[in-house]
This record gives C-alpha cells, sequence and structure tokens, in this order.
C-alpha cells in the first residue's frame, strides 16, 4: 500500500458522501435549495400557522415557480 494513499474506512466515506452530494444536488444547486426552502415555507405554514389547506396548496405552485426559474435561467444562459 502507498504511503499518501488515505485508509479504506476514510474513502469509502467520502465516497458515499460524493455520491450523495451529486445524487441530491447535481447539476442544479439551485434546485437542492429550492426544494429546501420550499418544505421550510410548507412546514412552517403547517405547524406555526396551522395552515394546512394553503400549505397543500403552496407546496405544488412553489416546486413549479422554483422550476420555471431554473429553465428560465437554463435557457439565457444558453443564449450567451
Amino acid at each position: 500500500m502507498e504511503k499518501n494513499q488515505p485508509p479504506f474506512a476514510l474513502r469509502l466515506l467520502k465516497g458515499f458522501a460524493m455520491f450523495w452530494w451529486d445524487f441530491l444536488v447535481g447539476d442544479t444547486p439551485e434546485l437542492f435549495v429550492a426544494a429546501l426552502v420550499i418544505i421550510a415555507a410548507v412546514t412552517v405554514l403547517r405547524i406555526v400557522w396551522q395552515l394546512n389547506a394553503i400549505a397543500v396548496a403552496a407546496l405544488p405552485l412553489l416546486a413549479i415557480v422554483a422550476l420555471g426559474v431554473s429553465v428560465h435561467r437554463a435557457q439565457r444562459a444558453a443564449r450567451k
């Protein structure tokens, strides 16, 4: 074994973390952040303010808005 190579457990942990980072974040980190913000907003609506019906309606609307913003940004970047 080479002296500069990290231990097997450390390489395994790094590989596991890199898989999840690529799976969750991937090419568009703004969608990952948007998903976290949407989940937090819906949670606040349901738990803090007891607005269950609004939370149910807001979830898909916020997801569609986030997706639309992401597509718009990608199209604008492709034109440049």
